[in-house]
């Protein structure tokens, strides 16, 4: 199974927005693109859909930017990968023309309960556990650097 660049970057966005030092000013949508290098519009796409979920606070104007939110501290990671990817199956069954073999294969249900196990090893993780040593010093960094 592969995740969508969506999911990646919205992952990728969250776990940089954990290891905000304390003082920091916050982040805007624009620096967290840059150090994740991607486009603005994309990471301005995956920073309003973990609004919606509740993951990441976007505060406008001066002293604005974003926050983590207590649940995107704590959030299973099989949770949201879950909410961000949607329930879509790894094969498209039911797509035009649909499968000829749909009524009787075991196929389907064989990689569904795939999909659903490699949801489960992520559900124990936590956002903050994706930022344990040496993965948050290497966040930080990303920002630290000067511009190209």
């Amino acid at each position: 199974m592969r995740l969508t660049k969506f999911t990646d970057l919205a992952l990728r966005s969250v776990m940089r927005l954990a290891v905000v030092r304390d003082g920091d000013a916050p982040l805007t949508t624009r620096e967290v693109a840059d150090a994740m290098g991607a486009p603005y519009t994309h990471a301005a796409k995956a920073v309003t859909r973990l609004q919606h979920l509740g993951v990441i606070e976007a505060r406008r104007g001066r002293g604005g930017g974003l926050a983590l939110t207590d649940l995107g501290r704590r959030a299973s990671v099989g949770w949201l990968v879950r909410e961000l990817e949607g329930d879509v199956e790894v094969v498209g069954c039911d797509d035009d023309p649909p499968c000829p073999l749909r009524a009787a294969c075991k196929l389907r249900g064989a990689l569904r309960a795939a999909q659903e196990a490699f949801y489960a090893a992520l559900d124990p993780l936590t956002v903050t556990d994706l930022v344990a040593s040496p993965t948050g010093p290497v966040l930080i960094g990303l920002m630290d650097r000067p511009p190209a």
